[in-house]
């Protein structure tokens, strides 16, 4: 058979050409955006929960006790009489400096079915209405099922979420879709709260400001102290659509204000919320 030799150069011109073009693209491909997002929503869901668990050991008119601030500006209603029971957190109509060193205003509203809070088989549901972190606004619902203990008896918790963030006014809605398992690995038979670790697992996805959808997965099992302002250890990987996969790594266990994002082989840092 005679090879064309006009053919050959055209293909291989083609394939180098490809070549290069896909080098570009992933040394284009350097945004991290996308999982500075994903990691706002894993603090700002969880830290909800951990506000409301907070709450729940109050009764009407008595002050948060890991959330609080100078001026007491968080009030609490909890009612443990109606059906479902209600849990009331109200930060105020201004930003609040709590002791987290975090800003928050409006209101994280909550209802539980069992007859105590920490019962297993209680379905809890948490919801927002003007809430803000640091001038984020959080939006959406998270339902989580107390399952009692697993085989080893640690407590555990089903968490699904169904979150939405307004970084700035006017901007587009980021959408944070999770399904985790909480599960409390330390601390829960002690009074004390500073001792409490959960460990956090499963998947997920969502939508980016820029309409970029991508899937999560936790990889290795992500571990937030109480005592800590963020998650210490852990690792997730994300597929953002049409582009590389990002490895997400929160680092060895200690309490530090950053993590490491790894796209094609370059690493990159980035501050916790």
């Amino acid at each position: 058979m005679i090879i064309n030799k006009t053919s050959v150069v055209i293909v291989l011109t083609a394939f180098v050409t490809l070549f290069v073009f896909n080098a570009c693209v992933r040394e284009r491909d350097t945004d991290i955006e996308i999982v500075k997002e994903e990691v706002l929503g894993e603090f700002m869901y969880d830290n909800a929960l951990a506000i409301v668990d907070d709450a729940a050991t109050k009764n009407t008119g008595e002050q948060l006790s890991n959330y609080k601030t100078s001026g007491y500006c968080a009030s609490i209603i909890h009612n443990t009489l109606s059906n479902p029971r209600t849990i009331l957190v109200d930060f105020g109509t201004v930003n609040c400096l709590c002791n987290d060193g975090r800003n928050r205003r409006g209101i994280i509203s909550a209802s539980y079915t069992a007859a105590n809070y920490a019962d297993s088989g209680n379905v809890l549901t948490i919801n927002f209405d003007n809430y803000y972190v640091n001038d984020v606004n959080v939006t959406g619902q998270s339902i989580v099922a107390n399952k009692g203990r697993n085989v080893i008896g640690l407590k555990y918790f089903e968490i699904s979420t169904e979150g939405k963030m307004v970084l700035l006014p006017g901007a587009d809605t980021v959408y944070w879709n999770a399904e985790r398992l909480r599960t409390w690995v330390q601390g829960q038979n002690t009074p004390v709260w500073g001792d409490d670790v959960y460990e956090l697992q499963g998947t997920g996805n969502g939508k980016n400001g820029n309409k970029q959808y991508y899937s999560m997965n936790i990889t290795e099992p992500l571990y937030k102290e109480v005592s800590c302002r963020y998650i210490s250890k852990g690792k997730i990987e994300m597929q953002p659509q049409g582009k590389a996969l990002r490895s997400l790594d929160y680092g060895n266990g200690d309490c530090e204000a950053h993590a490491t994002v790894l796209i094609n082989f370059k690493g990159f840092n980035i501050d916790l919320p």
